[in-house]
């Protein structure tokens, strides 16, 4: 038997046997995110979730800080509604512009 057809057989099984390796344990490299819900390299302990998750502190206002805060912000955009209805002078209109061509 000539060596190119026992050379063309033995790369051929060897093609047989590395898709049955992959079948059996996966793609040796995946590009990219892993899955969000993966399966295949999910271990029993990275699955577990604790039976309570730990309570996140939230900040929160007491009523008079809420209405200190409203109070504020209604200050706040009332000067610039204020600001904003006021009318331009011409050289701050003419600044504007050109600031805006530049």
């Amino acid at each position: 038997m000539p060596t190119v057809d026992i050379l063309s057989l033995l790369i051929a099984e060897r093609q047989k046997l590395d898709r049955a390796i992959e079948a059996l344990q996966g793609p040796t490299k995946r590009r990219g995110r892993p899955p969000k819900n993966s399966l295949n390299g999910a271990s029993p302990i990275a699955t577990f979730e604790p039976t309570e998750a730990p309570k996140k502190k939230h900040r929160k206002f007491s009523a008079a800080q809420r209405k200190q805060q409203g109070e504020r912000m209604k200050a706040y955009w009332a000067a610039k509604k204020k600001a904003a209805a006021k009318p331009q002078s011409k050289a701050a209109r003419k600044a504007k512009k050109t600031a805006k061509a530049a």
